[in-house]
Formats: structure tokens, C-alpha cells, sequence
């Protein structure tokens, strides 16, 4: 049989794979290059590439090669193939021409002189002339132009390989068959299927990397059901051959797919994105075995309908390119890994990222990194094995047998902090001893509550004392995934009356300052001070620093984990007087639609998503507040396609509003007048109008939650006589706020 030289073509990055793969296909004389591999072998051989190669993108094969002058060199060059053995005088043809030079300065051109120069071959040879076509041609030429030498190719795949003719659908970054397949070579896929593991896709968007994997685990043929491939209106094309090669693979599918499967399941949370996997994996005919079903990251553990070898996590997240997108990845990234490791121990996991350095927040040691292109983007595929030993911890963690030189520098270091608080103490005034007596007996009351409740942040202290007129909140977070819990304090100091000196009020606050950390045993560093006054305008959204000067943090409350930031901006990200309501909605959310309104950072909405919601809509005017929401969302695993963000002025949107919530939460500030609002927001003046409008958005049998912090606040009963009004505000307020039971005011309202 005839032996002939070809070149394949692939994704930059993929060349080795490429070149086993075509080993494998029986090709020989292989030579690497970039973004393709030259091989040798029989006509058969390259119908067998188009057909079964899982990584090249074009098989094309040379017909010539010439230096190229001139724009007649190309012409000559071109017209000195005897084209009507390969093309039809009556047939169709299209060139794609790749590259330029000072001759050649446009590709089009360049296609135009081949073009040129094949009809008047043709024409001259036959007396007719081919025509060209765009769509499905029946010869399609290739010609490479680089540094002043030009190939010609009869390119034989036709369309690129990497559409196999299964996905009808796509999401909104789709990634291509042939990467696709290439990473799921790169993560051990198919040594895992032969030993019978499963593959699970958290973020499986159309079904990409499950239909490629289903047909590597069963032997079928990437492109078994393309309809049409270059070579088949070919002249030289050999049908007994390729007839041959197909039926081949149709039993190598039947069977491959007769054998025991392992399991491939894909998840993702935007319902949009799953049908399109639904359809697309019909349409590969794969539907009998393949599944996959709208869930949140939140959600993501292992099947338990049937027992489960372990297997393979593989996915590919998003990784953003707006500032705000890859903040709040983080925390979607951070989540993933906390799935991993509570999950899936001893599994393999890989992560398919544009942007690298997300994979550092999952808290999970990659033992292997490899260096990929996802069309242009230099991207890498990070492998992990999810085990103890794995996971991104303290120090004290990682090595709990210390060298003895590490126990005395740690030994050191507590002698050092028992002499400081000692000087601490030596400091205290008379005033701030009585504060840090104050604060340590409130500590050991509310310290047991919290424990019970598992309550990580809290209330500690409330101006108990006049003298010093202060609100201090401790929080207990976690910075990164795997790193321990560390407490923190934020003070807030309410501004002095004008009849307090000012050099008076400035003792106070010193004597706070030194009365904290010493009460609390918390280092200065993971304490944050401010002044509390009234804001004004967009005051409440203005940062107080450029950077934090201290972490940034998260903390567990019930089944959500929420960002804390306590030194960037005048409130931390979480009210925490508004606790009770938000695990009173938990439990109210599931299957309801819910919306929040002067959603703030949107944590009720993230218990919500967390207690079941089958949707939120979060309403803000702030996009600082909005982009907090987002890593809130992230942080828990949820997607904005669940849980969608809207920036508007929310008594405008009110009055616009045509949708229907089965649950609402409205939590008015108690005054605005924001350059960004249309009118001044007034609570008391505002509040019957509002909740009119909130009531026409809820629905039947469904229920309003109305709060707000304006002490001097009456509801008006009689405006509102029309709804069921229940005051709950005794029921919301939990035990660090007792002492003071007028923090807010709380209703439920329905029809």
C-alpha cells in the first residue's frame, strides 16, 4: 500500500499526547513540532486518525512545497499540480491560507491566488471550472505560508476534528472536544475507567468533558456519527477502506458499551446549561448511561444511589478576568477544595483553570501541574490526590513532632506575651481595669450560650458602662481553607455627646484600646477600631483604608459561611442583630422564591440558597455591597444563576416590579439620601408605601418579613389593615442582644 507523509495538527500543548496517540493509530516516521506532529503511513492510517484521534484538530497531506518571491511564485506554484486528480472540474472547493509574508502581506489574498490558480488549472485541463463554497466544499486545500516557503495540503478531516457532531449546544465558554479530551488523558482518565472508577463533574456546563470521557471509557470512536469528513468527495478517496474502518468501530462501540460502565455523572447549577448537556449527550447516544442534574457546588458529594469505586473529580471552573470576578472566585475555588477534602478522600481531582493562582485557594497540595492552551489562554490543569496529607494546613498541623530548637522558640514566644501582658495590666487606668472586668464577665456568660448555639460571632459588649460608649463584637474566622479558626474583635465607638470633652473622650477610647486585647487575649493585629456616626449620603460604601491592615476572614453561622471584612469598611459584611431572622428564613426557604431588598451583602439570601430557595434575587445600590454578595455566594458554592445580584435603587425597582416572590425580606435603611437615589428614604414616612409595593411583588400564602433599626419607629397598624401583621421583633433578638432589645423591630406580614 501506497506510504504517504502527513501533518495533524492539535492544540498548542498537546503535541506529545498527539504523538503517542498517532503511535497507537499505527503511524510511523513521527516528528514533533509545535502545535502538530508530521507522521508517515497508508491512506488507510489517515482515515484511521480522522476517525478515532481524540486530540488532532486537521490531517492534512502534502502535495507540494516552494519558495515563494512573488505573488506569481504562489500562483505558478500552485497551478503546476495536476488538481484534476484530486478535484472534479465541476466540483467545489475552498482554501484556507495561513500566514504572511512581504509578497503575501493578506491571507485572503493569498486564498484568492490558490483559488486562481486551480480554476484555470482545471478549466484549462477539462474546459470546466470548479466553484468555490464556503460551506461543506468538496475538496478543501490547506496552504501554510512561513518564511518565504509555502505548503500545500489536500486537508482530509475537512471541518476541524475537534467537532465530533454531538454538541448542538454549548454554554457560554465552552471548551473544545479535542482539549477536553486531552486533559481527561493528562488527569489518568482512562487508566481510571479500565479499573471501573467513576468521573464526577461539579461544574459539568454542556457535557464536554463527560461525553469525551463516556467515549474514552467505551472504546467508541470520537467521530463515529460526523456526517461528512474532507476526503470523502476526494477523488483519490478509497470508500472500500473507509467502509471497512466504520464498521470497525461500530463494533468496538457495541462492544465497548456492553461491558460494565463506570459511573459519569456532571453537575451544574444553571438549568440552562444542563438541558444543553441533556441534549448533547442524546445526541452522542449516550443517554442510556450518561446523567446529569442541576445542583449547586454546596450540594456536590458523592452519589449514594449505588457504591461507588473511587475515581476522579475533574472540572473546569470558571477563573474570570474582571477584578471582581476573580475575588469572589476565590471563595468559589476555596469551596471546591473544602468539597474535595470532606468528600472525596483518597479520590484523584484535577482543575482546568485559566487563572492558576485560584487553585492555590483550595487548600489542597497539587502534586502535578501541567501547562496547557485553551485556544490562546495559557491555562494549566492541576491534579491533586485528595489526602490528609495533601491538605494545606498550619504548621502546627502539618508536624505535630517539633524539633526540640522549635519548642524552645515557641517557648520564647509565650514568655514574651505573659511579660506584655503584664506591662498591659501595668497600664490599665482605674477605668479600663473596671472595662476589662466588665468585658471578661460577659465573656464567660456568653461564651457558653454561643458554644451551644454554635455561634461564631457575637455581641460582647454594648456601652454596659456609660463612660465608655462602645459596641464590641468578637468573631471567631478562618482565613483560608485549612488554616485554623483565630478569634477577632471589632470595636465600634459611638460618637461622645457634645457635652463630654474632647480630650475626656479621647482617654476613653485610649483606655478601650488597652482594655480590649488584654480582656479578650486577642493579639492588636486581629483588632479593629472605629467611630460610629451617622452616615451621610454614600458614606456607609466609602472605604475607611485603601488595603486592610489586618485579614480578611470568614465565619460559620448555621449552614452559611460569610466574608468578614473589619477593617476596609465602616460595617464588617454581617449585622449580627439580624442573626435570628436569617435562620428564620433558612427555615422558610425551601422550593420559595425568595427576594432581598437592601440586600446588603446579601447573607440572608445565601441562607436562603443554603436552606433550599429554588431562587434569589438580591436587590442593592451599592456595588461595592453587590460584589461582597458575589464572594458570600461563591464562598457556599452557589452559582448567580440561582442567586442573581441586581444593582438598582430598590424603591424604584419596587415600583417597577412585575415578578412574585413567595418570601421577601425588607430591611430599609432607617435613613438615605444617596446621590444614587431618586428621593430621600425615610423608614417612617416611607414604610406603609413600600410595604404596599412589597406586598403586590409576594404571593399568595407567601410570607413578607419587614425589619428596621429606627428606635423611635411605629408602624403604622392602620394603613396596614388589610394584611396579617405579626410583630416578632421578641423572637429575633438573641441572647448578645438582650441587653439591648430595641437594637430592631421585626414583623411578618401576609395576604
Amino acid at each position: 500500500m501506497t506510504q504517504y507523509q502527513f501533518f495533524a495538527t492539535c492544540p498548542k500543548s498537546l503535541e506529545g499526547l498527539l504523538f503517542s496517540e498517532l503511535a497507537q493509530l499505527g503511524a510511523t516516521e513521527l516528528r514533533e513540532t509545535v502545535a502538530g506532529v508530521y507522521f508517515s503511513g497508508s491512506i488507510e492510517t489517515a482515515y484511521r486518525v480522522c476517525l478515532w484521534s481524540r486530540l488532532a484538530n486537521k490531517v492534512l497531506l502534502p502535495l507540494t512545497s516552494f519558495e515563494v518571491k512573488s505573488q506569481e511564485d504562489l500562483y505558478d506554484g500552485v497551478r503546476d499540480i495536476r488538481w484534476e486528480e484530486h478535484l472534479a472540474p465541476q466540483g467545489t472547493l475552498l482554501v484556507d491560507f495561513v500566514g504572511t509574508s512581504d509578497a503575501i502581506r493578506n491571507t485572503q489574498f493569498g486564498a484568492v491566488k490558490v483559488k486562481d490558480a486551480i480554476v484555470d488549472c482545471l478549466r484549462d485541463a477539462t474546459g470546466e471550472r470548479p466553484s468555490v463554497a464556503k460551506q461543506d466544499p468538496d475538496l478543501r486545500i490547506n496552504a501554510r505560508l512561513s518564511r518565504d516557503k509555502v505548503v500545500i495540503s489536500v486537508d482530509l478531516s475537512g471541518d476541524s476534528l475537534h467537532r465530533r457532531g454531538y454538541r448542538l449546544k454549548q454554554g457560554s465558554a465552552p471548551m473544545k472536544e479535542n482539549l477536553a479530551a486531552g486533559i481527561l488523558i493528562r488527569s489518568g482518565w482512562p487508566e481510571i475507567a479500565a479499573a471501573g472508577g467513576a468521573l464526577l463533574d461539579p461544574m459539568c456546563g454542556s457535557g464536554t468533558i463527560l461525553i469525551e470521557a463516556a467515549l474514552i471509557a467505551a472504546d467508541i470512536a470520537p467521530r463515529l456519527n460526523r456526517v461528512s469528513f474532507g476526503f470523502e468527495r476526494w477523488l483519490k478517496h478509497d470508500a472500500s477502506i473507509w467502509q471497512k474502518l466504520r464498521d470497525e468501530a461500530h463494533e468496538r462501540r457495541r462492544k465497548g458499551l456492553e461491558k460494565d460502565l463506570p459511573e459519569i455523572r456532571g453537575y451544574d447549577a444553571d438549568i440552562r446549561v444542563i438541558r444543553a448537556a441533556e441534549e448533547n449527550i442524546v445526541t452522542a447516544e449516550l443517554d442510556h448511561w450518561l446523567r446529569v442534574s442541576r445542583k449547586e457546588l454546596a450540594e456536590f458529594k458523592k452519589p449514594t444511589h449505588t457504591e461507588l469505586k473511587k475515581g476522579l473529580v475533574l472540572s473546569n471552573p470558571p477563573y474570570g478576568e474582571r477584578l471582581g470576578e476573580v475575588e469572589s472566585l476565590k471563595m468559589l475555588y476555596a469551596h471546591l477544595g473544602e468539597r474535595l477534602r470532606n468528600e472525596f478522600q483518597g479520590w484523584r481531582a484535577g482543575v482546568f483553570t485559566g487563572n492558576p493562582e485560584l487553585g492555590k485557594q483550595m487548600g489542597l497540595r497539587a502534586d502535578k501541574k501541567y501547562k496547557l492552551f485553551n485556544g490562546t489562554i495559557p491555562s494549566e490543569l492541576i491534579m491533586f490526590t485528595i489526602a490528609s496529607d495533601a491538605f494545606v494546613q498550619s504548621r502546627v498541623e502539618q508536624d505535630d513532632r517539633f524539633s526540640r530548637d522549635e519548642e524552645k522558640r515557641l517557648a520564647a514566644e509565650e514568655r514574651v506575651r505573659e511579660t506584655n501582658r503584664q506591662e498591659q495590666a501595668a497600664a490599665l487606668s482605674n477605668g479600663a481595669h473596671m472595662l476589662v472586668n466588665r468585658l471578661q464577665k460577659n465573656l464567660k456568660q456568653l461564651e457558653k450560650w454561643a458554644r451551644k448555639n454554635d455561634v461564631f460571632a457575637y455581641r460582647l459588649y454594648d456601652a454596659d458602662m456609660p463612660e465608655y460608649s462602645a459596641a464590641i463584637d468578637v468573631y471567631c474566622g478562618q482565613t483560608q481553607p485549612g488554616k485554623p479558626e483565630q478569634w477577632y474583635a471589632n470595636v465600634q465607638e459611638y460618637a461622645a455627646p457634645k457635652s463630654v470633652d474632647e480630650d475626656r473622650a479621647a482617654q476613653r477610647f485610649a483606655d478601650i484600646e488597652l482594655a480590649v486585647p488584654f480582656a479578650l487575649d486577642i493579639p492588636a493585629e486581629r483588632i479593629s477600631y472605629k467611630h460610629r456616626r451617622r452616615n451621610k449620603g454614600t458614606q456607609q460604601y466609602e472605604k475607611l483604608t485603601e488595603l486592610p491592615t489586618g485579614d480578611v476572614f470568614s465565619v460559620q453561622e448555621g449552614a452559611a459561611k460569610l466574608h468578614i471584612n473589619m477593617w476596609q469598611y465602616l460595617d464588617t459584611g454581617l449585622f449580627l442583630d439580624h442573626r435570628p431572622v436569617r435562620k428564620m428564613i433558612a427555615s422558610m426557604a425551601k422550593d420559595k422564591r425568595f427576594l432581598n431588598l437592601f440586600c446588603y451583602t446579601a447573607t440572608a439570601s445565601v441562607h436562603a440558597a443554603m436552606g433550599g430557595a429554588r431562587f434569589t434575587l438580591s436587590v442593592d445600590m451599592s456595588n461595592t455591597y453587590l460584589n461582597w454578595a458575589r464572594k458570600n455566594f461563591a464562598l457556599n458554592g452557589l452559582s448567580e444563576s440561582k442567586n442573581r445580584l441586581e444593582q438598582a435603587d430598590c424603591l424604584k425597582w419596587l415600583e417597577e416590579n412585575d415578578q412574585q416572590f413567595d418570601l421577601i425580606l425588607l430591611d430599609p435603611p432607617s435613613f438615605s439620601n444617596s446621590k444614587r437615589m431618586e428621593d430621600v428614604l425615610d423608614v417612617q414616612r416611607d414604610h406603609v408605601s413600600m410595604i404596599h409595593h412589597a406586598m403586590r411583588a409576594l404571593a399568595e400564602g407567601g410570607t413578607l418579613i419587614f425589619s428596621n433599626n429606627l428606635r423611635s419607629f411605629k408602624l403604622d397598624s392602620e394603613a396596614l389593615s388589610a394584611y396579617t401583621v405579626t410583630d416578632i421583633s421578641a423572637k429575633t433578638i438573641d441572647e448578645d442582644f438582650k441587653r439591648n432589645p430595641k437594637i430592631h423591630q421585626c414583623w411578618t406580614i401576609a395576604h
